[in-house]
């Protein structure tokens, strides 16, 4: 299985980097891009981009028209973008595939293969939800980070795994992150 992972200039790197971990403990090949502004807030949020880098197999330039990622021919099973900003939401949604991610982004939904948008912004105004519906009505699957608590979570780390296996059954990559509801674990 290979999955592409974006992540973009939205706080909330912290759901990108464990996608990365778990993506990667399960020996799924992994294609990841950073955007440029998101470079800056792992700077800030995690404090260094290499312990994110590390857990791909391939990393791309966010300017890299030309990458492999650009093509339908490129066979990949999906593509996640966490967090994802508006402004890349707003690329996708109008066509506008100024960085490799918008273009990957487009390439999955012209394919018919899975994309998986994870914003990370609050509130949302009526464009961010107007953008977001477009892309819905395509087929993207809009996963917005909002964790559940009926797993009884202890920890930032249980809120996040509870993201990021919401994420992973959009994949159908099967995982044990959290407590499903109506487990007789959580009763």
């Amino acid at each position: 299985m290979q999955i592409i992972v974006g992540i973009t200039g939205a706080s909330g790197i912290i759901y990108g980097k464990r996608l990365l971990e778990v993506l990667s403990e399960k020996g799924i090949g992994i294609h990841l891009v950073i955007s440029e502004s998101a470079r800056m807030v792992v700077e800030h949020e995690i404090g260094n981009r290499g312990l994110i880098e590390r857990l791909a197999n391939r990393v791309y330039d966010p300017k890299d028209l030309g990458a492999p990622l650009t093509s339908g021919s490129f066979n990949v099973d999906g593509m996640v973008i966490v967090p994802a900003s508006m402004k890349t939401i707003a690329a996708i949604a109008s066509g506008y595939c100024e960085n490799l991610i918008a273009r990957a982004a487009d390439v999955q939904i012209k394919e018919g293969r899975p994309l998986i948008i994870v914003p990370r912004e609050t509130p949302l105004n009526a464009i961010h939800l107007e953008n977001m519906a477009k892309l819905s009505r395509l087929g993207v699957v809009i996963l917005p980070a909002m964790p559940g608590f009926y797993h009884r979570p202890e920890t930032i780390g249980d809120l996040v795994d509870f993201v990021v296996g919401k994420i992973l059954e959009q994949l159908k990559i099967d995982h044990d992150l959290y407590v499903r509801w109506g487990s007789s674990d959580n009763s």
